[in-house]
């Protein structure tokens, strides 16, 4: 029965490894028009851009998180020290990646809302 608990961690090492290859980070929208100039036109297609991109970036942190759920063991008491080591820093760089694409989705959409203000001030 103990033969099982290596072949299950391999499992999911591998599984993590997997759903890793799958997770595909969106890239950003070009920069948002200036709302002191821009056309309606133009405010409405990079509205579109920006509600495709926050699109993929929930896809992406969601991949992130099924990768996050998946990467420890469901009993880690059973694991060596060196296991667990990998696992925390695996869980740990996971985190990182979420924190950071959060941060990255804020200050994209952030400076789209930021020209979206101007532009709503100046078509009043």
């Amino acid at each position: 029965m103990k033969a099982w608990i290596p072949l299950t961690l391999v499992f999911a090492l591998g599984s993590a490894a997997h759903s890793q290859a799958t997770c595909t980070y969106p890239s950003a929208p070009e920069a948002p028009p200036d709302g002191a100039t821009a056309t309606k036109e133009q405010m409405i297609a990079a509205k579109h851009n920006f509600d495709h991109y926050n699109s993929e970036m929930n896809a992406y942190l969601d991949c992130i998180k099924l990768e996050m759920d998946s990467a420890v063991p469901k009993d880690v008491s059973k694991l060596s020290t060196d296991e667990k080591k990998r696992a925390e820093e695996h869980q740990k760089m996971l985190t990182q990646k979420n924190n950071a694409a959060v941060d990255e989705l804020q200050a994209n959409v952030g400076r789209f809302n930021e020209q979206l203000k101007i532009y709503k001030a100046k078509n009043k």
